[in-house]
């Protein structure tokens, strides 16, 4: 484990402080039996330090750097024990005791006392302080491993602690996934008795229209309507039925309610995930298509072009694209009925740009569908285009109201 640089500082100032000071308590240090000795100790015990210092993240080099300067550090305290060698084995007991296994750390410290005691007995030390640093030691030692023992509790309450963040964490997902479920089944319960009402009037409006006696072409236009309201509503079911599947996430089946798979009648994102040009080619085809069936199902124009060779596009991007020309074309219909729209898909050098355009409705007030609608649409779309990285403008220009797409590719 790193220590902080605090403790780093502390214990370099204890090695220099000792290997200044000696020298001072030493009478003839260096000259005799005596002083030869505690200057070779000292020698072997500042070098011992130092490496041991700098050993920091190298476990074996430290190790044995710590055993060198126990066995040195004691017998210096013992050849000169009323100095402040003995501040060597005092840092010694403790650092083995805090960083080590007992038995290696009570080593250690054993090392030093017998290093200390023989030292100590060779060179005439007082016996009080052969018992009292003797003692020091070992307790120095005792309250390392005490140390040892609160970093480990320490250790232990903060992986608890992370792993209660964790156990939050699921459990706030979960809440989550839930409560998608439960708005899922929601809207889905909406839809169902809604939708299902719609088609019921629909389809008792068609009998009736189809048990007049006397059927003109406005008739026929209005059977013709109440056909392709019906149509749009079975499939405005099943588009929000395979999207209700795609929003909850329950961990079951995913099934809703029994019965065979939904139709598919619109795309989703995993439409444009064909081989060759995904989201290329495969979005200008449902473009097009697009086009076509609101050209047969208004009484306006719509103009598809594509300029530019389609390149691929990401899934998430061309669907993004064909939700964008669907609420724009829907919008025109609503607020500019019997008006021309143009839908042109262009690809430039690093861009796909969509431009649906369609001139302005008549100042003359709003027409009866332009209050349809929650007036989300196009915020909705705006939100598309962040996430897949673009931008989305709408507004005059012009005799014309454009809306504008524009995707990085």
């Amino acid at each position: 484990m790193a220590i902080p640089p605090a403790v780093g500082f502390v214990r370099f100032a204890v090695v220099v402080m000792v290997a200044v000071t000696v020298p001072l308590f030493t009478e003839h240090f260096g000259s005799g039996a005596l002083g030869i000795a505690i200057a070779a100790a000292l020698a072997v015990s500042t070098v011992a330090g130092v490496t041991w210092l700098l050993a920091e993240g190298r476990p074996r080099l430290w190790l044995a750097a710590l055993v060198v300067m126990g066995a040195a550090g004691g017998a210096l305290a013992g050849l000169s024990s009323l100095s402040t060698a003995i501040a060597i084995g005092f840092m010694v007991a403790i650092s083995a005791g805090a960083r080590l296994p007992t038995e290696v750390s009570l080593a250690i410290a054993a090392e030093t006392v017998a290093a200390f005691l023989i030292a100590g007995f060779a060179s005439g030390a007082p016996a009080e302080a052969l018992v009292g640093w003797s003692a020091g030691f070992f307790g120095l030692w005792a309250f390392g491993l005490t140390r040892r023992a609160y970093l480990f509790r320490a250790v232990e309450a903060e992986q608890a602690l992370e792993q209660a963040r964790r156990a939050h964490a699921a459990e706030t997902q979960a809440a989550a996934l839930a409560e998608r479920a439960r708005i899922a089944r929601e809207i889905h319960d909406v839809l169902a008795h809604a939708l299902a009402a719609v088609s019921v009037n629909l389809q008792a409006a068609e009998g009736l229209l189809d048990a007049l006696p006397d059927k003109g072409p406005e008739v026929a236009r209005v059977v013709e309507c109440v056909e392709r309201a019906g149509a749009l509503t079975k499939e405005g079911m099943a588009e929000a039925r395979r999207a209700i599947l795609a929003l909850r996430d329950d961990g079951g089946d995913g099934t809703l309610y029994p019965g065979p798979p939904a139709p598919h009648p619109g795309p989703l994102a995993s439409d444009y995930q064909g081989a060759g040009q995904p989201g290329g080619g495969q979005l200008a085809v449902r473009l097009r298509a697009l086009a076509d069936e609101h050209r047969a199902a208004g009484d306006a124009a719509v103009e598809f072009t594509v300029t530019g060779t389609p390149r691929p596009l990401g899934a998430d991007a061309a669907l993004t694209a064909f939700r964008t020309a669907q609420e724009a074309l829907t919008n025109a219909r609503k607020h500019a009925p019997g008006q021309p729209v143009t839908l042109t898909l262009s690809y430039p050098a690093d861009a796909m740009t969509l431009l649906v355009s369609n001139p302005l409705p008549a100042p003359e007030g709003a027409t009866p569908l332009a209050r349809a609608g929650a007036g989300y649409g196009l915020t909705g779309l705006r939100e598309r285009a962040a996430l897949a990285g673009g931008t989305l403008t709408s507004g005059p220009s012009g005799d014309q109201w454009e809306v504008c797409l524009r995707l990085p590719g």
